[in-house]
């Protein structure tokens, strides 16, 4: 396995200089790729897709044994728990991390996408490049366009009845709003994949392979439950699973970039590569248990440099960016779990602090 040692070729002269130090990331790409950083960990992840996998499966034989008990209600957590699992899983193959062969990696996201959790993989794929091209970018970075919630007061302006009243409260709203999440990306799947817009963006034959494991997620997911468990069991542990599934996916994503630097046009332009992923993410400081919670998105600026760096190697990468952005002058954020939750609802507070004045 790769061992990361915190030595880089020095900056150029033009660092710190915005546009034309395009070779700020240079000797940080140039050092990482030397210490074998890049390299794909395919044992690791298959080990890792094999234990999801039959952990999956020791759940569905829990449910079918125990499912005439409300303590079948226990299971639900778990499932959502290894739900999660399964869309860390497919996150990192949409990015080419488990193999560098785009045919398997599609495969194995369409399985864990389309299949274990119901959601498009070619609306998640276009959504999240788009954000990882220019994140935190009002404009252009889907994850921060103004919707439910609103990530500037400029968004909240003029927001009325009951959206103004959700952008008022929004960060005491925010983790109970994340837990329709789970039915809301298979919501959003559906809608892309049968639109007529999916036509224009993927072929007819993988549009049919998308809609056929969408269909199949459904179908196979009620059956289970159907068929474990009586009908009023069956609508309660699915609430349960659901909601906790997008309680888990929002606890991974809320501290990755709210209450970070959000550029304009002109910053991310002048900023470059380095810069535009740096000072718009924050890391979740690492220890085994918080990595397994977060999926390595805690990892999140190593990430956002790297997207196809394997999961594994982050906290690697980790001491080379630092050492890296501290010789170039460049905030590296860093905080605890807890502290990380409070800064991104402090940012989402304070975007609503017009609009309560107002009220």
């Amino acid at each position: 396995m790769p061992q990361a040692t915190a030595t880089l070729a020095p900056p150029t002269p033009d660092a710190g200089r915005g546009r034309s130090a395009g070779s700020e990331f240079a000797p940080l790409l140039r050092t990482v790729k030397e210490q074998g950083l890049l390299e794909r960990r395919t044992g690791w992840y298959a080990r890792g897709i094999t234990v999801n996998l039959l952990g999956l499966a020791a759940v569905i034989t829990g449910m079918a044994l125990i499912g005439g008990s409300w303590w079948v209600l226990l299971l639900a957590p778990l499932l959502a728990v290894l739900s999660t699992r399964s869309a860390f899983f497919g996150h990192d193959a949409g990015h080419s991390q488990i193999t560098g062969d785009r045919r398997k990696s599609r495969i194995i996201q369409l399985i864990h996408a389309n299949l274990l959790l119901g959601m498009s993989q070619e609306w998640w794929n276009d959504k999240h490049n788009r954000h990882h091209a220019n994140p935190n970018h009002t404009d252009k970075d889907p994850d921060v366009a103004a919707d439910i919630l609103v990530f500037t007061q400029r968004q909240a302006k003029g927001r009325t009845g009951f959206r103004g009243l959700l952008t008022r409260h929004q960060a005491w709203l925010f983790f109970p709003l994340t837990t329709l999440e789970g039915i809301a990306l298979k919501i959003y799947g559906f809608q892309a994949v049968f639109s007529k817009e999916a036509g224009a963006r993927q072929s007819r034959r993988a549009r049919a392979t998308e809609g056929l494991l969408l269909l199949a997620h459904v179908v196979a997911y009620a059956t289970l439950l159907l068929t474990t468990m009586p009908l009023g069991h069956a609508v309660v542990f699915a609430l349960i699973h659901q909601m906790l599934l997008g309680l888990h996916l929002g606890m991974a994503f809320a501290p990755n970039h709210k209450g970070m630097e959000m550029p304009d046009e002109k910053s991310a332009e002048r900023w470059g590569h380095l810069r535009r992923q740096v000072l718009t993410s924050r890391n979740v400081r690492g220890n085994p248990v918080t990595d397994w919670f977060l999926g390595g998105l805690n990892y999140q600026i190593e990430h956002h440099l790297f997207p196809s760096m394997p999961r594994p190697h982050l906290r690697l990468a980790q001491p080379l960016v630092r050492a890296h952005c501290r010789s170039l002058g460049v905030a590296y954020t860093e905080t605890g779990l807890v502290e990380s939750y409070r800064q991104a609802l402090t940012h989402m507070h304070e975007v609503g602090e017009p609009l309560r004045a107002d009220a």
